[in-house]
């Protein structure tokens, strides 16, 4: 849920909102199927894995729900592409993917798919990488200096990673001093952009 107000601040933390001014509920919803469109462009067939993807929209336009269809997707496994599951850990920092509740999860993330709920993507990241034996790892909305090293860590230790980001094209990719990190480091393989009327483009493409 998201919250305005006027805030209290402490310590340089945000300690409480006082005053509430608005509300905004977000729901945590699946569609099951509609990573459909993106799987040819990410499944990496030869290793039966993916390719280090992004998923980038502006704020709304589904990334989230993206992304969650796709884990279960890489999980379960792909029969009409030979695809065998395989395993997947994803840190649900804001509880927005999974939505867990006591443990469960209330939204299909697949049968071979690892959840870390409420822990920040950098630190959860890591503690899947060294005990969870994934072959892919998975979060929303990256975007600090702190995830970057969590995925280049995961990378080097030969683990996939399938995230999402906030962005209009590629250039907002170029632009922003942490996401182009990745970029430079040659981690991002492929990069998919949700336009405004929530179609699916292929807009970076590292070995064309």
């Amino acid at each position: 849920m998201g919250i305005t107000g006027n805030v209290v601040i402490k310590d340089g933390q945000v300690i409480n909102i006082s005053h509430i001014y608005s509300l905004n509920f977000r729901i945590a919803k699946e569609i099951i199927g509609c990573s459909e469109k993106i799987l040819p462009y990410i499944l990496n067939l030869n290793e039966n894995t993916i390719y280090n993807t992004i998923i980038l929209s502006p704020p709304g336009r589904g990334k989230t729900t993206l992304l969650r269809d796709t884990i279960r997707s890489i999980s379960n496994g792909l029969q009409e592409y030979k695809f065998a599951g395989i395993n997947v850990g994803v840190v649900d920092e804001r509880a927005e993917i999974a939505a867990m509740y006591k443990g469960i999860p209330q939204n299909d993330l697949g049968k071979r798919t690892d959840i870390l709920d409420s822990i920040s993507k950098d630190v959860g990241m890591k503690m899947l990488v060294r005990s969870m034996n994934p072959k892919v790892v998975a979060a929303d909305e990256i975007g600090t200096k702190e995830d970057v090293d969590a995925i280049n860590y995961a990378v080097t230790s030969g683990v996939k990673g399938l995230f999402t980001a906030h962005g209009s094209n590629l250039n907002d990719i170029m632009l922003n001093p942490i996401l182009n990190k990745l970029y430079e480091l040659g981690i991002i393989e492929k990069i998919i952009l949700i336009d405004n009327n929530r179609n699916t483009n292929l807009i970076f493409d590292k070995y064309k």
